[in-house]
């Protein structure tokens, strides 16, 4: 499938330092783009920059930025936006899941606000920039997990009962929700009906850095299950799959997908839901201080 980009393409990729995110990085450089990939740790993410850059026809320029933070990701935002002037990709791939309960200093339980809603906030403003960029589109790591999640609006933070991959869950049918809730408002929008939105499940990889923050038997779990045959996939096969949501021409005249191993697939009935769409929507808004009515 053909992922060739122009020189003037720029692509925004949180997580973009490690596991999945740093070999898409290096393929999106690769075809000519600009990669802003956005990482927690300075040393790790500026030595993805010089390496990656030296070694293709683009361009992987690291910001350091904690995710948990909302001033900081819309410092990010308003940052790309001044340099860049355009934003023909904004790929939501970081991830994060804790195997205790933590809130942020927004007082948010943190893989809720991680996964989710910084990539709402930082999709709400960077919207413009979206939407004056021809082609340009919202790309959103998401899982086959989500179909075990639930939205319980009355306790999105799982102020008791808190369990690492129930939490994991919500967030990532929290991404569904969103990516098609987002691809039906840019359809509907005069500003942005140009903007595709649509969400990958890369497969279980187990060498990925998502689970640097769970238990040690979470990790060892984790371990054991990428050294049986036929369970989970490598970070370069994942990695191929978002590449392809992000950049390959069929993607970008789609929208609203939920796309798996064997290409787009129907997420869950939550996800699909209408009115838990909207409600999430909504509630997220107010979570972090923005108007509902956008895009």
């Amino acid at each position: 499938m053909d992922t060739t980009m122009s020189a003037d393409t720029v692509v925004l990729l949180t997580g973009g330092t490690s596991g999945i995110g740093r070999v898409a990085a290096e393929r999106l450089a690769a075809t000519g783009a600009t990669v802003v990939a956005v990482g927690r740790d300075r040393e790790r993410g500026r030595a993805v920059a010089e390496e990656a850059t030296a070694e293709s026809a683009g361009t992987v320029a690291f910001r350091r930025v904690d995710l948990a933070d909302r001033s900081a990701v819309r410092d990010l935002a308003a940052a790309v936006d001044d340099e860049y002037g355009r934003l023909d990709a904004l790929v939501h791939n970081a991830g994060l899941a804790s195997a205790t309960r933590r809130e942020t200093a927004d007082g948010v339980e943190s893989t809720f606000a991680v996964n989710h809603l910084a990539p709402y906030l930082l999709t709400h403003d960077l919207i413009g920039a979206l939407a004056d960029t021809p082609g340009a589109r919202v790309v959103v790591t998401a899982s086959s997990v989500h179909r075990r999640g639930s939205l319980d609006f009355d306790d999105l933070g799982f102020s008791s009962g808190y369990d690492a991959l129930d939490a994991y869950a919500r967030s990532k049918l929290a991404n569904v929700a969103f990516t098609l809730e987002l691809a039906e408002r840019l359809r509907a929008s005069d500003r942005a009906d140009g903007v595709v939105a649509n969400c990958v499940h890369p497969g279980f990889v187990p060498s990925t850095g998502l689970y640097r923050d769970v238990s040690r038997r979470a990790k060892l779990l984790t371990r054991l299950a990428g050294l049986v045959p036929g369970v989970g996939t490598s970070a370069a096969k994942a990695a191929r799959r978002l590449v392809e949501v992000t950049a390959a021409p069929e993607y970008g005249e789609r929208t609203g997908l939920y796309v798996g191993g064997d290409g787009p697939e129907e997420p869950s009935e939550a996800a699909r839901d209408p009115e838990t769409r909207d409600r999430l929507w909504r509630v997220s808004a107010d979570l972090v201080g923005v108007d509902p009515d956008w895009p």
